[in-house]
């Protein structure tokens, strides 16, 4: 089974679309910040979280995420750069995040073994991936994308500097493995 959790109006066939909001094609209407998730243990073998966490206490979203996701399953989060020009327009916006943000949810990064800081862990993160804006009025962005993705090395050099604040990310997609 697949979750798309705080589905919005993205909707997604073949997903369980859960929403705080019963709008139209949501499955599931559940409030983020009650836990538990509606939802028994490892039933998920997918899960995706697109411009959701930001507004929620992301710890225990993530906690209720790797209970409810198999072993093995993969956990797909897109959201805000802390970079992002619009990060902060939006007043429910709580978080945002950096490529370094999900390595303290897996049992090794490259901090070392940061397992002491939560009762769950994920296996691995698979892929850290910036995302910028693709507008007409920013064709730099085109180039600077690829680039910094290259390695993550590149991606630590364009946050690390002032780089980021001259080209900032717009969001900030990991992939997580149970």
């Amino acid at each position: 089974m697949k979750l798309n959790l705080g589905c919005g109006t993205d909707i997604r066939p073949g997903y369980v679309n859960l929403d705080s909001v019963a709008l139209p094609g949501v499955d599931v209407v559940h409030d983020l910040n009650v836990v538990p998730l509606p939802f028994d243990d490892a039933q998920f073998d997918e899960v995706v979280c697109k411009d959701v966490l930001e507004h929620v206490d992301f710890v225990s979203v993530m906690r209720e995420l790797h209970r409810v996701m198999a072993p093995g399953g993969r956990l797909t989060i897109e959201s805000p750069h802390f970079s992002g020009r619009a990060v902060w327009v939006d007043p429910t916006h709580r978080h945002a995040f950096s490529v370094d943000t999900f390595d303290f949810f897996v049992v090794q990064s490259k901090f070392g073994s940061r397992s002491y800081y939560f009762d769950f862990h994920f296996d691995r993160i698979e892929s850290k991936t910036l995302i910028f804006h693709r507008e007409r009025w920013q064709p730099w962005n085109y180039l600077i994308e690829p680039i910094v993705n290259r390695r993550p090395r590149l991606q630590e050099y364009y946050e690390d500097t002032g780089w980021a604040r001259l080209f900032p990310a717009s969001n900030v997609r990991f992939v997580l493995i149970r």
